[in-house]
């Protein structure tokens, strides 16, 4: 197991909390989901499924397909997909999905315009494309984590896969990433501590509080303050497959 998979092991316990070194990531899950859910229908392939658990926000009208690689998710998280498969090679025909999710999943791969053009073959025209990534975030599941895009970046290579970009959100005041980012930093570092049995790891019985304190702090501030978009923790990015993009002249 890595070690921000043991540091988030440790305070598994309390994450649905302000107590949580992650709490302000944590907490927009619930819109994330609840969008995905909103506009997600036909049949849905969920690219890099891990534990599946978007399923449950779906509309039981879909016919859901959650696809994995085989290492990821025997190896990190101890799932099965209904699909084994590589994201660069996915094994569809072309015009297949109605819906496609990439969630927290683009950063992990090596060749992620292949990855894209790929989900754009197998999307049928007027599909949509939910991508979600991390932008201002430490490194995690290393090695297997390459590269971090702004939403210009996104817009960018989505639009040469040949996406058109309906939404695109950012998640995060500010203040909101630099706390989430102290409170991921002193997390890892009370572990390390408690690794080499040093008695500074004796701080940890206080985080928790710290981490409240600090989390209401940054969600206070940021409710009170103007929209910054300077600082995003992540973004959401709700894409469409063009209706025309499959049509062939007679």
């Amino acid at each position: 197991m890595s070690d921000e998979r043991k540091a988030a092991s440790a305070f598994r316990f309390l994450r649905k909390t302000i107590f949580h070194p992650q709490w302000l990531a944590l907490r927009v899950e619930p819109d994330v989901q609840a969008a995905i859910g909103a506009l997600a229908d036909g049949n849905v392939l969920d690219v890099g499924c891990s534990d599946q658990r978007i399923k449950a926000h779906l509309p039981k009208c879909v016919a859901y397909t959650g696809l994995d690689y085989y290492s990821t998710a025997t190896d990190w998280y101890g799932t099965r997909p209904d699909v084994f498969a590589d994201a660069h090679h996915l094994p569809f025909g072309g015009d297949q999905f109605q819906s496609a999710l990439l969630l927290d999943v683009l950063e992990h791969l090596e060749a992620p315009q292949r990855c894209l053009e790929e989900i754009f073959r197998v999307l049928k025209p007027g599909g949509r494309f939910f991508l979600k990534v991390p932008c201002l975030y430490p490194i995690h599941d290393a090695p297997r984590d390459f590269t971090r895009w702004t939403k210009f970046g996104l817009q960018s290579i989505t639009r040469q896969a040949g996406f058109e970009c309906e939404t695109a959100v950012g998640h995060g005041h500010p203040l909101e990433t630099s706390v989430l980012l102290l409170n991921i930093a002193l997390a890892k570092t009370t572990l390390n501590f408690a690794r080499r049995w040093n008695p500074l790891a004796l701080a940890g019985v206080i985080l928790p509080l710290f981490f409240a304190l600090a989390n209401l702090f940054a969600r206070l501030v940021s409710v009170l303050s103007d929209d910054e978009p300077m600082m995003p923790f992540g973004y959401l990015l709700v894409l469409n497959k063009p209706v025309a993009a499959n049509v062939k002249s007679a």
